[in-house]
């Protein structure tokens, strides 16, 4: 008589082993897809051209950038050697400010000529005029991250030892966490301050520069700020390993009070702005809530906040929404955008347009590189192809692009270009394993 348990214990195991071969199979497909990209040389090709000719942000910008520098230095160290990209960090710890604060970046003191910046000097560093747009609170944290970044390409732990003036590198490290804990850090939310930007933006709402606190700044918390503190401060503890049990304590307050008061469970996103005693500078009839943060929510990724499904949710909305937006990739800024006039900005204005939605590779390349550390290499794959597709379309990196995938800005943009190189070599490490 036969067994019916056995021909099922017999079919389940060969069903699964069905499963486990079209895997491989697909997984190999991938791994051949990735290999023979017809994009992807060319695009490291042209991102270790354009490193070549500087640090500054791109040809817009004469202006070495700390929050661009952090996203190019793994791309600037295979054309430059350490003590080029050791230097420029150092600059930026010359012209540390005196309550511990981080500049945004640096101009030669040649090329200064005319700007909106009210530019600021250091007897330490008589080379440079230094500016800081105060709207936003990501400069000490992004140093943080790329003095990190600078010890593990390297190897030269020594900046640290670094004397600049009355203090080390690393002392100034923690001099300027210490900044943020004291002027950025709200009390009752214990989160990170800012103003109310779009997104990861620069630009206030209020007038029309825009980049500066001032008496019409409406103080909010968002999740970039706070993202970005959280991998500078997991950083910190491992370059100042003494003092690893107060930063992480700090790390752990910052990361439950973004999961209480930023995360929404219900929707599974990020709410836009945690706004304080001003309130809001939009109309008092307008949801911001249905906004989406694409760069702040990729950030966040980055920092842990977010579990695999929560990922998985995220990556899912952001291609839902960058099919509602007509839009070229989830560098997408943010959807919707805010509605024509809420920026007194002219570039934030219409829609779609610069911070306001605009498509930026400088964070989609960061959402590729995150979805390869969490395992999602088809998704990873798939949507980098608009953005190495666009280089070559365009031969060459540019700031942004119009939702009709349109470039716009700065040419030569090097945080594009280093975030799509980090981005090809991990998938390219990826088929090694």
């Amino acid at each position: 008589m036969k067994k019916p348990w056995l021909l099922i214990f017999v079919f389940f195991f060969v069903s699964l082993g069905s499963v486990s071969v079209n895997a491989q199979s697909s997984q190999d497909a991938l791994k051949s897809q990735i290999k023979t990209n017809a994009y992807f040389q060319f695009v490291k090709t042209k991102a270790l051209e354009v490193m070549k000719a500087g640090f500054n942000a791109g040809d817009g910008y004469r202006e070495v950038w700390i929050r661009d520098f952090n996203t190019f230095i793994e791309l600037a160290s295979k054309v430059n050697e350490k003590a080029i990209l050791k230097e420029n960090l150092l600059v930026f710890f010359r012209m540390q400010g005196d309550n511990g604060n981080i500049l945004d970046g640096f101009t030669p003191i040649d090329k200064v000529g005319k700007s909106n910046y009210d530019f600021y000097y250091s007897k330490l560093e008589p080379r440079y005029a230094g500016h800081k747009n105060t709207v936003e609170t990501d400069q000490e944290s992004s140093l943080i991250q790329a003095v990190s970044k600078y010890v593990t390409l390297t190897g030269d732990s020594s900046i640290l030892q670094e004397q600049i003036g009355d203090k080390k590198v690393g002392e100034r490290l923690e001099w300027a966490v210490d900044f943020l804990l004291k002027n950025r850090l709200n009390k009752k939310y214990g989160l990170l301050v800012g103003a109310t930007t779009a997104d990861w933006g620069d630009v206030q709402p209020e007038h029309g520069w825009g980049v500066v606190l001032d008496a019409s700044t409406h103080p909010a918390i968002d999740i970039y700020d706070n993202a970005m503190f959280l991998i500078a401060l997991n950083d910190l503890a491992k370059l100042i390993p003494h003092h690893q049990e107060k930063w992480n304590s700090v790390y752990q307050s910052i990361f439950q009070n973004c999961r209480k008061y930023l995360w929404d469970t219900k929707n599974q996103k990020f709410i836009p702005h945690l706004y304080l005693e001003k309130g809001s500078p939009f109309p008092k009839d307008f949801d911001e809530k249905n906004i989406y943060y694409f760069g702040g929510t990729t950030i966040a990724i980055e920092a842990g906040l977010l579990n695999k499904e929560e990922i998985h949710a995220s990556i899912q909305e952001m291609i839902k929404r960058v099919k509602l937006a007509g839009a070229g990739s989830i560098g997408l800024t943010l959807y919707p955008p805010y509605p024509k006039g809420f920026f007194a900005n002219k570039i934030m204005n219409p829609e779609y347009s610069y911070q306001n939605g605009g498509d930026w590779t400088w964070f989609g390349g960061r959402m590729i590189q995150q979805l390869v550390r969490f395992g999602f290499i088809q998704e990873a794959y798939e949507q980098i192809q608009p953005m190495v597709k666009r280089v070559k379309d365009n031969n060459g990196f540019y700031e942004w692009y119009s939702v009709d995938n349109k470039p716009r800005g700065s040419g030569t943009f090097r945080g594009e270009a280093g975030v799509l190189y980090s981005a090809i070599l991990l998938l390219e490490n990826w088929t090694k394993d």
